[in-house]
């Protein structure tokens, strides 16, 4: 008997289950707490060293091994190495050189001031967990909560409560996957307009997309500004959309222009000097999107790339998410992806890049570069 676990943002344990099971019919769901959950799934899933779980809510996941439970942290973690042990011949735990520790999350993202990562008491169990590591696991070195390289074997531990540790294993694949707990590490500045900037952070890292110095970006929905401060720190030239005031510090600085009225309302013509276009706007998902598609549709869009965050009225429209992704492919983009980034709330963020030359809504051959 085979299980994963999955960890997401807490609360979204209903839309997870969902989409898990409308695309792995044969995992089965065993146990949740907020934030955490695990499934049974074939013995075949397990083995396959190239599986990679699909999932706009799954932040990361693992095989799961085993779980410890007490309260004494140094017996957990020489409990943790002595299953291990058991189970697994010296040649395969020389494989784990990265061991990834996080806490589930207990609040949404910005309520009583969380935001989620490596918390104080993961960096602790850590230290735990190396402590009491075999010798031969020491040599040459493991590293604690750092990024993994492509194709590494991690082994995951997670602290479902104080007391009770869930550990398996993960190979790093895609990004999210290098990343602690699925979390990047954000080099966040002394003072931040607002949290929107750990939301466009975070989906730079993740989207991949390939932003250039100098770049004209464009946001919809951009007040009071906390995204295109992200990118002005990234050297973007950003204009905002906004109907609301942006803050001082971006008016004052010389690469940021402030449009102030909704996008609806400006001529298309007006967006066409722009590579990359993000939104941020509190409306409804398909607002959102007949908005952008008025702009990506004119005919002098030369828009290579898009980062969108999409609202979700209830867990329960998130059964949509595939029909949204379908209809930003249609413009003319060969890559769309989807994910509930670490620090959005009940949103999801959308990246689509390559457009396609000769596709409908996609440039002329002589357009925009492909991202």
């Amino acid at each position: 008997m085979s299980f994963l676990f999955v960890t997401c943002q807490a609360g979204a344990e209903v839309p997870l289950k969902a989409e898990i099971a409308r695309r792995y019919r044969g995992f089965r769901f065993a146990f949740s707490r907020p934030g955490f959950v695990t499934f049974k799934i074939p013995d075949d899933i397990r083995r396959d060293r190239q599986f990679d779980l699909k999932s706009v809510f799954a932040r990361t996941w693992g095989f799961s091994i085993d779980k410890v439970s007490g309260t004494d942290g140094h017996e957990l973690a020489r409990s943790v190495w002595s299953v291990l042990t058991e189970r697994y011949p010296s040649e395969t735990l020389a494989e784990f050189r990265n061991i990834h520790v996080w806490e589930r999350d207990r609040y949404l993202p910005g309520d009583n001031d969380f935001e989620p990562g490596v918390s104080p008491l993961a960096e602790e169990v850590a230290e735990l967990l190396l402590e009491t590591a075999p010798e031969s696991q020491r040599e040459p070195g493991l590293q604690l909560n750092e990024i993994a390289a492509p194709e590494d074997r991690v082994l995951d531990v997670v602290l479902v409560e104080p007391g009770e540790w869930w550990f398996g294993w993960h190979r790093a694949g895609s990004i999210q996957s290098t990343w602690p707990g699925g979390v990047p590490f954000i080099d966040v500045p002394d003072e931040i307009v607002s949290r929107t900037y750990l939301k466009m952070a975070e989906a730079l890292q993740w989207s991949e997309l390939p932003l250039e110095k100098g770049d004209a970006c464009v946001e919809i929905g951009s007040a009071p500004g906390g995204s295109c401060q992200a990118l002005l720190e990234r050297g973007m030239t950003v204009t905002g959309v906004d109907p609301a005031d942006m803050h001082e510090s971006l008016l004052a600085n010389p690469y940021f222009t402030h449009l102030r009225a909704r996008a609806k309302n400006l001529k298309r013509r007006m967006f066409s000097d722009f590579r990359w276009l993000m939104s941020d706007a509190s409306a409804v998902p398909n607002y959102t999107l007949d908005s952008v598609e008025a702009i990506i549709e004119h005919k002098s869009s030369k828009v290579d790339g898009l980062l969108l965050t999409l609202k979700l009225t209830d867990w329960n429209a998130a059964e949509h998410i595939p029909d949204f992704t379908k209809r930003v492919r249609s413009w003319g983009y060969a890559y769309v992806r989807a994910r509930q980034l670490a620090h959005n709330r009940r949103e999801f963020c959308l990246a689509a890049s390559g457009r396609i030359p000769g596709k409908p809504g996609g440039p002329s051959k002589q357009g925009g570069k492909a991202g």
